[in-house]
């Protein structure tokens, strides 16, 4: 049987990727330190046998015992209102927690896949957004806690890579949503559910023109599955290249939410907002045959269905 470490494994997209590997009858070992991530998420898998769990920061040491086969790491904040709240975790898991996982993956001899963000892009002069594109990256912005912890994430991946011939694989993950997202972890999809829901004023930071693309979950966690058995060790965007504007997406959810009274308002854009967002994932389609499949009328509504459960 294959064995997994996936740290953040109680975060949104952790959660899930437990569940996904679960079924595909891998022992997981899940590692969280409950910063932002919520034990609701995972604890329907504490009494599966093949699941065991780690309260640990993973900017610590970090050691399991057994073999490794692979480790997924997804541990950081990826909210704006999480890692402007603790920057200098963000950056201590980017760093030091990558440096930690990639020694860890030298030792058992694992590939390891790391999460890294479109965020790395910062606000593009491109769109859409390809691999080759470098950035445009405010590094001492408020959001540069984010983005360059992420770009240092790839860099020492990288160099692992070339120095020490190990495994790894690079995911940059472009808006996503879905089930297990915080209602009040600042991003639009949730933040607009939670405001629907509750007769409030929906609020666009802008104009509400700038653009963003929302992959569903499920779609998502295909995609790295693929990447992860794949021989492709340079970064691939994974996300939907249906480019939208927050205007729209703050609609469409209004239509999402049956009986909303709530209407749209607009704030002032926070500093280094990127203004576009986009994938290109042409090295996706051609390289592991992914391509998103879920409408965004059905994510939509499987979302909404989750949070009015909750």
């Amino acid at each position: 049987m294959k064995r997994i470490l996936i740290t953040g494994a109680a975060g949104f997209l952790g959660s899930h990727l437990c569940d996904f590997f679960i079924k595909k009858d891998y022992h997981i070992i899940g590692m969280d330190n409950f910063i932002t991530g919520s034990i609701k998420n995972i604890q329907h898998l504490f009494p599966i046998k093949n699941f065991e769990f780690y309260n640990h920061d993973v900017s610590k040491f970090v050691f399991v015992p057994g073999k490794l086969d692979y480790i997924l790491h997804f541990a950081s904040p990826a909210s704006p209102i999480d890692y402007l709240k603790m920057p200098i975790q963000t950056l201590k898991v980017g760093s030091l927690g990558t440096h930690n996982l990639l020694g860890l993956a030298r030792v058992k001899k694992s590939r390891l896949l790391i999460a890294s963000t479109s965020e790395i892009y910062g606000d593009p002069k491109v769109n859409p957004q390809a691999e080759e594109y470098w950035g445009n990256v405010n590094p001492v912005g408020p959001r540069g806690v984010y983005d360059e912890a992420k770009r240092f994430q790839e860099a020492i991946t990288m160099a692992y890579h070339n120095y020490h011939k190990l495994e790894t694989r690079i995911v940059r993950i472009f808006n996503t949503y879905g089930p297990r997202m915080r209602l009040h972890d600042g991003r639009a999809i949730p933040t607009f559910i939670y405001q629907a829901m509750n007769n409030k004023d929906i609020t666009i930071f802008g104009d509400g023109n700038q653009t963003r693309s929302f992959c569903y979950v499920d779609d998502l966690i295909k995609g790295i599955y693929k990447l992860l058995l794949s021989d492709y060790h340079l970064p691939v965007n994974l996300g939907n290249p249906e480019e939208i504007t927050i205007n729209q997406i703050a609609k469409e959810i209004i239509d999402t939410v049956p009986d909303t009274k709530s209407k749209i308002v607009y704030k002032k854009l926070p500093v280094d907002d990127p203004q576009v967002r986009r994938p290109d994932i042409t090295k996706a389609k051609k390289i592991l045959g992914w391509a998103p499949k879920t409408d965004r009328k059905e994510g939509l509504k499987k979302t909404y269905d989750y949070y009015k459960n909750i």
